[in-house]
């Protein structure tokens, strides 16, 4: 195949940057150079250097002045939930009853899923994401459909069905069986699948019964290198409602750890309000804690203390996250934008660099497949973000007295959104310029 030589200003993170200064934690090349391979990174570094490790019939692209980085990851989010997003007025609980549950109904439908799959995946790809990890509805078809689009568009994702049989409407449940059964089923079918990958999915405590939870914990132990993905610890609500089902729990964590379903591919949607107990569980597994600023402000949940659980003696594991429908935007530099918020608001700062450390490299960490995406590393995947930081007006006149690359990263994740990115490419191939075109047909 054709080789793809790619030209800009490239950034990759190595390590979490400690400081501003930490220039040791990232890898940065004013003129650098990407050759792509089949899907794949081949060689990275200075361009000169790069180009002459490229075919003659290289096709280049020159991306100058813009930034190239690794595509971004969204490590929790809800395709279903695309028609809910900006719903009024509403804390956990009732925003589930209200909005989310009557909306899930309509992915029995395979075609609605489809549809509304085809739609999702095109606003992550907009807004520089290129993988995310996602809950489906309950309905074995919803992630059937998603699993289909997003093989289709070669990109590299994790999903699953939701596991929920109790405590919803009757359109939304499935049984003990049947979730144990749609899940196996679909394992087997998408699972390794190009670059599919799957997640157990029970919704979280309130809504799956014993007996559920149980089957979950035997996919676990029958799959052990599945990703686990649920809710813990968002609203104080619902911390007292899993409570009162679970009256012999030490604590809402204490759930999951009954049933097994703790470890290092679990993905922990907010964890906002974990007892010190409730951290060390975490941190002793292995397991990762998904921060999701936009989507805590939004429904009042709480402020998610990241600087604490980062650096406390059992430190956690953290991803970030849009959350969307709870979330309010499908843009990684708008999530950033409100983590700092948070952040600040707990009495701490997080500087650009460590932000995008997070939505790249971090979160690849977090979600076990930085071998495969998250950097600019030789032989990871060639999945690529391209922004500019010029992109508006205003981001246009704020650069004028930008001087650092770190004024230029903060000033991309305070006013940057999906018109910052320029160009994303997935597994090495354009893929926002052709939705575009496509789109324009």
């Amino acid at each position: 195949m054709t080789d793809t030589l790619l030209r800009g200003r490239t950034l990759t993170f190595l390590r979490w940057p400690d400081s501003i200064d930490d220039h040791a934690a990232y890898a940065y090349e004013e003129d650098g150079g990407l050759l792509i391979r089949d899907g794949r990174i081949v060689a990275a570094g200075g361009y000169s250097d790069v180009a002459r490790q490229a075919g003659d019939d290289a096709k280049k692209i020159d991306h100058r002045p813009h930034l190239l980085l690794p595509g971004f990851i969204d490590a929790h989010v809800h395709f279903p939930q695309m028609q809910v997003i900006a719903s009024y007025g509403a804390e956990l609980l009732d925003w589930l009853n209200t909005y989310t549950f009557p909306e899930e109904t309509k992915f029995a439908n395979t075609q609605h899923g489809r549809r509304i799959a085809r739609l999702f995946l095109d606003e992550t790809v907009r807004h520089g994401t290129t993988t995310v990890a996602a809950y489906c509805s309950v309905h074995k078809e919803s992630a059937e459909a998603f699993f289909a689009e997003s093989h289709d568009r070669n990109m590299l994702n994790i999903a699953g069905k939701v596991m929920m049989d109790r405590n919803a409407p009757e359109g939304v449940l499935d049984t003990p069986q049947s979730g144990y059964d749609d899940t196996k089923a679909l394992i087997a079918e998408w699972h390794g699948k190009g670059r599919q990958l799957y997640a157990v999915t029970p919704r979280f405590a309130i809504t799956s019964s014993p007996e559920q939870m149980e089957m979950a914990g035997a996919l676990m132990r029958e799959f052990p290198d599945l990703h686990m993905q649920t809710h813990l610890s968002e609203n104080d609500r619902e911390i007292a409602f899993t409570q009162e089902l679970h009256p012999w729990a030490r604590d809402y964590t204490d759930v999951y750890e009954h049933y097994g379903l703790l470890g290092r591919k679990a993905l922990l949607g907010h964890c906002i309000h974990l007892s010190e107990r409730e951290a060390d569980a975490l941190s002793d597994s292995g397991s990762v804690a998904v921060f999701c600023p936009t989507s805590n402000l939004f429904l009042g949940s709480g402020l998610f203390d990241y600087q604490r659980y980062r650096t406390r003696q059992k430190s956690l594991r953290i991803a970030a996250a849009t959350d969307v429908g709870g979330g309010t935007n499908y843009s990684m530099l708008r999530t950033m934008d409100e983590g700092y918020k948070v952040i600040a608001l707990n009495g701490e700062k997080l500087n650009p660099f460590q932000s995008f450390w997070q939505l790249t490299r971090g979160n690849a960490e977090a979600l076990s497949i930085a071998d495969k995406v998250g950097t600019l590393d030789v032989a990871t995947d060639a999945d690529v973000v391209v922004l500019d930081s010029s992109a508006t007006p205003a981001m246009r006149l704020r650069m004028e007295t930008a001087k650092t690359l770190a004024e230029e990263l903060f000033l991309l994740q305070t006013l940057g959104d999906d018109r910052a990115v320029k160009e994303v490419y997935v597994a090495g191939k354009p893929a926002k310029s052709a939705m575009a075109a496509t789109a324009g047909t």
